[in-house]
């Protein structure tokens, strides 16, 4: 008896491990390029994917990315691939193009929305951009898992109403700040500034520094002469890509008691989109409300 029960119940471990690992296996393979996109999908997706982010950590810089054998076994693995464009993340076309896999879903955002050649490529920071994001990204799952299709199409309807909150305290901060000049070091939160209805200055800079080309003289000076003389409430940077120039144009400011507010190119760890994007813009807004400024 006690080797029969012993079999069964070695039977059952078994079978329960096999019915497990088919379970994983059923799960949609998706690889995004950057982690706020591969956030959104695992929203969409819930328990009906297994989702891998490329570029995850919010100290790195993007623009120094380079690919390693893990991910190009990622890339490789998966059915569903999302990123940027807009030569943002240039590596991933090479990428999918040398790890072809038949029946493959890619979803490139810049393509997505419209986005012309050569236009900022800090697509996430457009509030109309993740609503069309999470609705291709609901199509996708849906096409290559149809038994779940109403479940994606469900989550997708909850992650939109979850961002209720965020085009709210936009609302509310245009409403109350629309016309304040600001400036950046990057053009990261410009989308974003334009939905706030605020001013930006020195975009010649900005893209300058994006492009990790030197300012002109004449763009430094104005920069400086902006930040000296108030002519702007507050200084957006980049705190995932740092330089001399940039660190000097954060003193200006500072000595000047211009409102400093750092951004980044990656959601941070242990962080939803939606939370990211509510902390950025709760900075912005008590520096646009600093009195002091």
């Amino acid at each position: 008896m006690r080797t029969t029960a012993r079999s069964v119940s070695t039977f059952g471990l078994v079978l329960a491990m096999t019915v497990g690992s088919a379970a994983q296996e059923t799960k949609l393979s998706v690889v995004a390029a950057e982690n706020f996109y591969g956030d959104i999908a695992q929203q969409i997706g819930g328990n009906l994917v297994d989702v891998v982010s490329i570029m995850s950590n919010p100290d790195q810089d993007p623009h120094l990315f380079e690919t390693t054998p893990t991910v190009i076994r990622q890339v490789s693995a998966a059915q569903i691939v999302i990123f940027n464009g807009a030569d943002y993340d240039p590596w991933m076309n090479k990428l999918i193009s040398v790890t072809p896999r038949a029946g493959r879903i890619v979803v490139n955002v810049a393509e997505l929305v419209g986005t012309k050649r050569g236009a900022n490529p800090h697509l996430w920071y457009a509030p109309a951009t993740i609503p069309a994001v999470a609705k291709a990204l609901a199509g996708a799952f849906s096409k290559a898992d149809a038994p779940h299709a109403a479940d994606y199409a469900s989550r997708q309807e909850a992650f939109e109403a979850s961002l209720t909150g965020l085009y709210k305290l936009i609302d509310q901060i245009r409403a109350k700040y629309a016309g304040t000049v600001v400036t950046a070091t990057e053009p990261v939160f410009g989308y974003m500034v334009s939905a706030l209805g605020l001013k930006m200055r020195n975009e010649r800079f900005q893209l300058a520094v994006m492009n990790d080309t030197e300012p002109s003289a004449r763009d430094i000076a104005a920069f400086e002469r902006d930040l000296k003389d108030r002519k702007v409430r507050v200084l957006l940077f980049n705190k995932q890509a740092s330089t001399k120039l940039t660190q000097r144009m954060l003193e200006v400011a500072r000595r000047s008691n211009i409102r400093v507010v750092g951004v980044t190119e990656t959601q941070p760890a242990g962080m939803s989109y939606q939370d990211w994007m509510l902390m950025q813009l709760d900075e912005l807004q008590k520096a646009l409300a600093d009195p002091s400024a």
